[in-house]
């Protein structure tokens, strides 16, 4: 046996007892990423998770590296070795001028020439990565990519291993406040947020994001703000940065002197980085923002009625704009009819109106319910314009039995239209009784009642800007009444 065989060799029965010690996430990934580096006789190595989007990679582990190259910035999974995404292994041998290097300047102040990315694979997932860095520029062995390969499933299966932890203890924690553990808590591997917060308020501050569903990054970058000739003498690193929001968040208490340092400090990096975006903020200021930008304009009670939230406001942007491009692919060079039954889909129907690039015409519709033996729909408000010979496309906020959305199918129909086709913002599978086709879908939905974003609960929660889903102890409301007030 050789002596890279050897090690490696030694080095995978290393990780086999790390990965089976009592250790804390954060130490076994970190003591990993040494054994890795150890191993292939490399200067540094990290253990990187990706986002629940697929779109930013936080490090749980690491070794070697310094504090201004773990802390460069956001690491974007597009941009920072994107072919590891996609499984496989990729190889830098010069850092500091390869285009798939996200910070090519870091690499060249700290000399890393040389850097490889193996994918993190659970089942068929990509669902993080492991970086290993030199000072040298060198190529892989097949040798050393098999025991990588190897490290890398070792640390598939701590993740989901620290996932399932997570997933029991949200199950503990909700049974010792006696209340209901939802059948919508999500497993998904990439929910993992293994962070070890230095204050409390922090852990509420990303407890309030994660509520929001608002993406956020812990501690991603150090500035640099002054320095004693060649050497870095003072940094400063930002609580949290917000993807969607490109925005950095500092976070402080009432407390004047502590106001009064991170103010200076927030000003100097101000200076220094005029293209950075960073807010010092209270709690009190945070609920302000989050109005202003679109997450947070409700009062008290309605927050409190609302369970979770399933889809945040820039989630329901990002789908409706690439529905509207599939409605404009797929008419291209048409003229459509857009109508609506009022009055949850309103919404809805707005938002996709400004992004559909093709001519429409926008038509409404109103029904009413009424129970006695069976449900009868009627319709109390027709077309203001004939639809025959034209293409007509039938916008709903929510479908879920279908019963509904057939009869207002048949109706339209009977006027003979060009084309007929149906776009739905959710899709309530679980409760469907009539086979309808539904050729555009925003979101599937878990079998629960929701609100926001055009949906309400006895007239409110139409102006939330998600769609949340409301606890079932609030006002005592069955799950079925959501069926009788205009729903599909």
């Amino acid at each position: 046996m050789t002596t890279s065989r050897g090690r490696h060799y030694t080095g995978l029965q290393q990780i086999a007892v790390i990965a089976n010690s009592e250790l804390t996430l954060r130490r076994t990934c970190n003591a990993i990423a040494r054994t890795v580096a150890k191993a292939t006789d490399m200067n540094g190595c990290r253990v990187l998770l990706l986002d629940s989007k697929k779109e930013y990679l936080t490090t749980v582990g690491a070794y070697g590296l310094s504090d201004l190259y773990l802390r460069k910035g956001p690491l974007d999974a597009r941009k920072s070795l994107p072919e590891v995404l996609a499984g496989n292994i990729v190889v830098v041998t010069h850092a500091p001028t390869d285009e798939r290097v996200q910070h090519p300047e870091v690499a060249k102040s700290q000399n890393v020439l040389f850097i490889a990315g193996i994918p993190v694979i659970l089942g068929e997932d990509t669902i993080g990565e492991l970086r290993i860095y030199s000072k040298e520029s060198r190529e892989l062995t097949e040798v050393e990519k098999d025991f990588l390969k190897a490290s890398a499933n070792f640390c598939a299966v701590l993740l989901d291993r620290a996932q399932l932890a997570q997933f029991r203890d949200r199950i503990d924690k909700s049974r010792a406040k006696a209340t209901e553990v939802s059948t919508s808590l999500q497993m998904a591997a990439n929910s993992l947020k293994p962070t070890e917060f230095a204050h409390e308020s922090e852990a509420e501050f990303a407890g309030l994001l994660d509520f929001y569903q608002i993406e956020w990054l812990y501690e991603p970058r150090s500035f640099p703000l002054a320095w004693k000739g060649a050497k870095i003498s003072q940094m400063f690193t930002p609580d949290f940065y917000l993807p969607e929001l490109d925005m950095y968040i500092e976070l402080t208490t009432m407390k004047q002197d502590l106001i009064t340092l991170k103010n200076r400090k927030v000003r100097r990096l101000r200076e220094q980085y005029p293209d950075i975006n960073i807010r010092l903020l209270t709690k009190k200021d945070f609920m302000k923002l989050l109005a202003k930008y679109g997450y947070g304009s409700m009062g008290e009670a309605k927050v409190e009625g609302v369970g979770r939230v399933l889809y945040s406001h820039t989630q329901i942007q990002r789908r409706v704009r690439a529905i509207a491009r599939k409605i404009s692919r797929d008419y291209a060079g048409e003229r459509i009819v857009i109508i609506g039954v009022l009055k949850g889909v309103m919404c809805f129907m707005s938002d996709l109106m400004q992004y559909i690039s093709i001519p429409v015409r926008v038509d409404y519709m109103d029904i009413s319910h009424y129970s006695g033996d069976g449900e009868v729909v009627k319709i109390t408000r027709d077309l203001d314009s004939p639809i025959g010979g034209q293409h007509v496309l039938m916008v709903e906020d929510i479908v879920d039995t279908g019963m509904t959305l057939n009869y207002v199918l048949a109706h339209l129909a009977a006027h003979k239209p060009a084309s007929l086709r149906v776009c739905s913002l959710l899709d309530r599978k679980a409760r469907r009784l009539a086979n309808v086709k539904l050729d555009y879908v925003g979101f599937g939905i878990p079998d629960v009642f929701v609100v926001g974003y055009g949906l309400d609960y006895k007239g409110e929660y139409r102006n939330l800007p998600f769609i949340g889903e409301l606890r079932q102890d609030w006002g005592g409301r069955s799950q079925a009444r959501q069926l009788h007030e205009g729903r599909s």
